[in-house]
């Protein structure tokens, strides 16, 4: 068997949907479950456990949802806990932890607070008979409360975060996401945030043409976790790549 090369197994990206619910754009996601099985891609399923976010609830409501979740997760599909109901009640006022600013459902909460809703979010996710090892944030807001909450509950892995590899910071690993976007970089490991719901029909072109292109560089889960490096040529891409971004989000 031919080995890969240390640029092309250190290339990848994870295609992660944000904002799976009952209510949502049904028609695009059966559109993208069709496609991804064709190209036996694996993507990673961002589900809000107990939705109650007034702009969703407008949407079409899948009556079996839950029996849908489980029928992706025995196709390979990653699932992740996306927050708890996607209700923001508190601001940030730009100091949540990775520094995008703006409302959070989990910034600034006591640790026991944050760790209840994790665990009744897991508890949803369990009597559903669906495995969960992964959490990213409404709107990408954290504090460190989030991270020690995550990991009470036995919570290892975050989709978010700086750099060009995933790493591992307060005994939590992180898979960067960079873009609002779908960008395939000439190196690295990152994930995607695809919001259907917000997709207009020629959005939704771009993001099949995109994935046409590039499956052979889509990768699942399990392949971005085997990725972990906390090399010191890591953190500092980290830093530069955070910083650049903190300062282009300022314009």
């Amino acid at each position: 068997m031919k080995k890969l090369s240390p640029f092309k197994k250190n290339t990848g990206l994870l295609i992660r949907i944000d904002d799976i619910a009952a209510h949502m754009k049904w028609d695009l996601i059966q559109k993208c479950e069709i496609l991804f099985d064709e190209l036996n891609i694996k993507p990673l399923l961002g589900v809000i456990p107990n939705n109650k976010d007034e702009e969703f609830l407008k949407y079409e409501k899948k009556d079996d949802f839950w029996h849908k979740v489980r029928v992706w997760q025995s196709k390979g599909w990653e699932i992740s806990m996306h927050g708890f109901d996607h209700v923001y009640n508190s601001d940030t006022m730009k100091k949540d932890f990775f520094g995008y600013g703006g409302k959070s459902e989990f910034y600034g909460h006591s640790l026991d607070h944050q760790k209840k809703r994790i665990e009744e979010g897991l508890k949803i996710f369990k009597k559903e008979k669906v495995n969960v090892r992964s959490f990213f944030a409404p709107n990408h807001t954290y504090d460190l409360n989030t991270f020690k909450a995550l990991k009470a509950n036995g919570i290892d892995y975050v989709i978010d975060g700086y750099g060009l590899k995933p790493y591992s910071e307060f005994q939590i690993n992180f898979i960067p996401q960079l873009f609002y976007k779908e960008i395939m970089l000439p190196f690295g490991i990152q994930s995607t945030q695809v919001h259907l719901n917000y997709m207009s029909n020629e959005n939704f072109l771009n993001f099949v043409s995109f994935i046409k292109k590039n499956s052979s560089k889509i990768i699942n889960f399990d392949k971005a976790i085997e990725n972990i490096d906390n090399n010191i040529l890591s953190k500092l891409s980290r830093v530069t790549i955070e910083k650049s971004l903190k300062l282009i989000r300022l314009f």
